[in-house]
């Protein structure tokens, strides 16, 4: 800072500060403006508006300026701090710079030798440019985390993370990490409360935003400073024990928080290199949902009865179907629990293992150690089981295994991708399966999807007219004592839903189907047999939800196929 700069001394000469002020408080300022703000009792805007009256420079507003526009080849860290003055952006051979001392001829003389290009200036409030620079150059007070927040997520237990703040206190670089490690606990802890099921940080060119899934749907959290994108994905694979050093390749990796002496959360995490750095998504892998019993499903009376009766039967073969994230794993878990008792031989193999059952064995597929879907059934075979589940059929030599366990003596359950019920039955044909053998093996197909919850303490009635209803799906005896309700939206829900409902699609394989399919049917004459047979399909049942006022029909619209 210098004294003798003009701006100093034109304020001197107006009377505004003495001599004797400044001796008193230079040592309390980091810039000429600071100075003649603490001598002459004016705020830092009105200081910058006279600056405009009395040297004819343009005043500029800071606060909306993004300093993620400055360009990376004008940032000259000893520079900016030493004069207090930030580069803004080039045009042409001109470069502008704010400053809030206009007349701090030493400081921009510098930048032109530093740039090669001519400056010109422009004046700003000097709290809003010490602002701009501390956030320049230290990215996480981007963060916004109150001194509340940091005491509160410091201390998260992880389990056999190595950077936890007790440890490293008193190694500079870690200290400042410390922000960093704080975020991401207090993110993880935002997930958990707000009943997420997935978290996705994803970079971008000029953007970093983290999003939330919740009941189903994406929603924006926070936009962390863009060049804190490599500090979190480091900060997230040192909390998954993934190698920080490989960016090239995805990576899967598994975080255990604790978050009270009896409960833990696991979760699930999957990396990714995009263009812009690495996009990391955790999947919420919370044990209590796999204990919510078969109540808390949303069956209907009769869908709930034909899964037990599946589950009561000594051989044959269960299958779940529907897309990512429609609640397969909760399905079969419940059924598993509904099992699971010490006369019971029980083993799963699944990629990954996502929830921890005691009592039942679960084994992770590795495909580079060999341990395949295929091997490890193979392995079941001979380790005296009672119930097999495998995670998914992906091929015909896992079919194969999984029918004819199931035709000897046991209970087979799986996951295929498909649409319906009775395209899981087609798909297995066209893998390769003879129809005898789907025929033969399969007791229960259960097609499923989430649909999001109307809120009780905000639904509200809607009405729609008959010709609408009728053309949605509904019968006359429907309409007649119906009663449907639309999202609204309060303190207590998310944009007028909270928490879902699973909507099912449940076809026993009766003799009639059986025979269908021994006679080479397709999916559509064994969905309209299915029908006849008075077995509801998935819009059916979604409309059955929509009436009982559990969930809405825009949201059926969104789930089922019209």
């Amino acid at each position: 800072m210098e004294h003798h700069s003009p701006l100093l001394r034109k304020f001197i000469t107006l009377g505004r500060v003495t001599p004797e002020q400044i001796k008193n408080k230079q040592r309390e300022a980091q810039s000429t403006a600071e100075l003649i703000c603490l001598c002459s009792g004016m705020k830092s805007s009105e200081l910058a508006a006279q600056c405009l009256d009395l040297f004819r420079v343009p005043l500029f507003d800071l606060s909306e300026f993004d300093i993620e526009q400055i360009p990376e080849n004008l940032i000259n860290e000893k520079l900016i701090r030493k004069h207090q003055v930030l580069p803004l952006y080039k045009k042409g051979r001109k470069l502008y710079i704010a400053a809030s001392d206009p007349t701090d001829y030493g400081a921009f003389e510098n930048f032109e030798f530093s740039s090669g290009l001519q400056c010109d200036v422009v004046v700003v409030d000097h709290k809003q440019l010490e602002k701009k620079i501390d956030q320049l150059f230290d990215s996480t007070s981007g963060l916004s985390l109150s001194e509340d927040e940091f005491q509160e997520f410091a201390n998260l237990d992880i389990e056999d993370d190595q950077k936890s703040l007790q440890n490293v206190e008193n190694k500079e670089k870690d200290k400042d990490d410390a922000p960093i490690i704080v975020y991401i606990n207090k993110i993880l802890m935002d997930a958990i409360k707000k009943g997420a099921s997935d978290l996705h940080f994803e970079p971008y060119e000029h953007k970093y935003r983290i999003r939330f899934r919740i009941d189903g749907l994406l929603h924006e959290m926070a936009s962390p400073p863009t060049s804190l994108s490599t500090r979190l994905a480091a900060r997230i694979k040192v909390m998954s024990r993934l190698d920080i050093a490989e960016k090239r390749r995805p990576q899967d990796g598994r975080i255990k928080l604790k978050i009270s002496e009896r409960k833990s959360i696991d979760f699930r995490v999957s990396t990714m290199p995009t263009m812009w750095g690495e996009k990391i998504v955790m999947r919420i892998l919370d044990s209590s949902s796999a204990m919510m019993g078969i109540d808390a499903l949303g069956y209907e009376s009769e869908q709930k009865q034909m899964y037990l009766d599946a589950l009561a039967q000594p051989q044959g073969m269960i299958l779940v179907t529907g897309p990512t994230g429609s609640g397969k794993t909760v399905s079969l878990y419940t059924g598993l629990n509904i099992l699971n008792k010490p006369e019971r031989n029980i083993s799963t193999a699944e990629d990954p293992v996502e929830i921890n059952l005691e009592g039942i064995n679960q084994v992770q597929i590795n495909p580079k150690a060999e341990m395949t879907f295929a091997n490890a059934l193979k392995a079941f075979l001979r380790q005296d089981p009672d119930v097999i589940m495998v995670g998914e059929i992906r091929d015909l030599e896992t079919a194969e295994i999984a029918i004819k366990a199931a035709q000897t003596g046991h209970l087979v359950m799986s996951t295929l991708h498909t649409n319906s019920a009775p395209e899981t039955l087609t798909r297995l044909l066209n893998m390769g399966v003879p129809a005898y053998n789907v025929a033969s093996s399969v007791n229960l197909i259960i097609a499923q999807r989430l649909a999001r919850r109307l809120c009780n303490h905000c639904k509200t009635p809607e009405t729609l007219p008959k010709d609408e209803l009728l053309k949605q799906g509904f019968s006359d005896a429907q309409i007649a004592n119906i009663t449907l309700f639309a999202p609204h939206g309060c303190e207590h829900c998310t944009d007028g839903y909270k928490g879902r409902v699973g909507i099912y699609e449940m076809v026993p394989i009766t003799s009639e189907i059986s025979q269908l399919i021994m006679s080479d049917g397709n999916s559509m004459q064994i969905a309209q047999m299915a029908q006849q047979l008075g077995y509801a399909n998935l819009r059916t049942s979604g409309l059955k939800k929509a009436a009982s006022g559990l969930t809405s029909l825009t949201e059926i619209n969104r789930v089922t196929s019209f």
